[in-house]
Formats: C-alpha cells, structure tokens, sequence
C-alpha cells in the first residue's frame, strides 16, 4: 500500500483516541471522598454548590472579619482545592476573601464533564457569591486551565477585576502545539475561547505570565494582550515557569498593588 495511506490511517487513529479519550489527556483530577475533612489554619468554611440532581459544585471560603472584597480564583488542570488552597494566602494577607471551587469530576465535586456545563457550573457559583459581596468587590483570577473559565465569567458579568495567570489564547492552540497534524477544530471538544471572551471583559484585565513557560509560551498572553491593548495590562515576570510565578517577588507585589491599594 502507498505511504498515504498509512499516514491517513494513522491520523484517524489518532484523531479518534483523542476525541475519546482526551479528558484522561486534559484533566488530572485528585478526587476526594465525600467525608473528607478540609483542615487550615486559618479561618474557613466549605462550601457547596447544588447545580441539579447529581451535581453538587464544592468550594472551600477563606475569609476575613471585615473583608476588602473576594477573590475568586478558578484552578489549574490538575489536583483538587485541597491542595490548590495553600495560593488563597496570597489574597488572604491583604485583608480579601478566597473562594476555590472544584471542577466536576475534582475533588468532592460531582457531574459529568463538559466545556458547556463546567462553565455553566461556574457561573452559578459566581451569582450566588455576588449576593454576598456585589460585583464591584470581586476579582476574578483564573490561574492556567481556569483562566478560560475566568475569562467566560468575566464576559459575562461585571466583576471588579480580571486576573489571568498563565492564560491561553485558546484551548484548540494548546493542544495543536502537540498534535499539530491533527484536525483539532473537529476532535477537542473543549476549545475555550479565551480570546473570544475577553473581548466581551468590560473590567481592567490583567494577564501575569512567565517568560520560560513552557507548557503555555508567554505569545500566548502577548497574543491577547494585542486583542485589546488599552483595556489588558501583561505583566511579564522574567525567568518564570508555568507553576513556580508565586516564587518571584514581583508576583507578590502585582498581587499586593491590586489589592491592597485599590
């Protein structure tokens, strides 16, 4: 048989592993039992979410006596807030709430996976806290896979900031670094229009980004900080990683510049 066909025959294989299996791929979820028992230091409650029979959204809520406003911060790919909330100190310190929420499928959380329903997901969550703290006192901070997921909630409502840590351009342009032969448009089926959704921001938006990423390069954030140059701030943060910004001093005091000082 010609060489083609054996090149098509393997990018169908391809193809098709990818679209059925690319949540092992994607998402790396730590799942917690049900009586799991959260312990911090410092004050906190856990929080959950009902979405709709069989889906319940958990969350743990670091909070303050008299909070300056809340931040709600929206993970990475990996783990489960049990781990992910050691980074609520860095909100904490500065007199500010932290609510994490787990994804479906993470942690305590429950519900079967997909791009329109996770977002779904995050918007309930989102309008039940804004009753509490009214929009004008959250920041939105959505840290590598969750910064799609900020960028979505964001769009959509009318929050005080956006913080984008390691964002994006889109999801299908992660992936295509990897797969580049692939038809992608037509196998991910989780593109999250990072770029697409901060258009809509109508809040300062502020993307923190390191310039050794490998796993997302920086021209990710450069790309959509050229989407809207006066209304999107990159900070770049020289010699960072994808998971190692909290450990350079200029992280902490963006962090500090925004809230402490707002």
């Amino acid at each position: 048989m010609p060489i083609w066909f054996y090149i098509i025959a393997i990018i169908v294989f391809l193809s098709l592993l990818i679209y059925f299996f690319q949540e092992y791929f994607i998402f790396k979820p730590e799942v917690l039992k049900p009586g799991f028992q959260f312990k911090y230091d410092i004050p906190f409650e856990e929080l959950n979410f009902d979405i709709e029979p069989g889906v319940r959204i958990n969350g743990l809520h670091f909070y303050r006596p008299l909070p300056k406003g809340l931040v709600l911060y929206f993970h990475g790919n990996t783990r489960s807030i049990k781990g992910w909330a050691k980074y609520a100190r860095d909100f904490y310190r500065y007199n500010h709430d932290v609510v994490l929420v787990d994804y479906r499928g993470f942690g305590k959380s429950t519900g079967k996976r997909s791009e329109r329903e996770m977002l779904s997901d995050m918007q309930v969550v989102y309008e039940k806290l804004k009753l509490q703290y009214g929009e004008n006192h959250i920041v939105v901070y959505g840290r590598s896979l969750g910064s799609g997921f900020a960028a979505k909630v964001a769009s959509d409502n009318k929050p005080r900031y956006l913080i984008l840590d390691a964002p994006y351009y889109n999801f299908t342009k992660v992936i295509s670094r990897f797969l580049p032969f692939l038809p992608l448009r037509y196998v991910i089926r989780y593109h999250l229009r990072t770029d697409k959704w901060i258009l809509k921001v109508n809040c300062p938006v502020y993307i923190i980004h390191g310039t050794k990423d490998w796993l997302i390069p920086i021209k990710h954030s450069e790309s959509l900080q050229k989407l809207s140059p006066r209304k999107i701030t990159l900070i770049k943060i020289v010699g960072g990683k994808h998971n190692n910004l909290p450990k350079f001093p200029e992280y902490h005091n963006f962090i500090r510049g925004i809230l402490q000082f707002d």
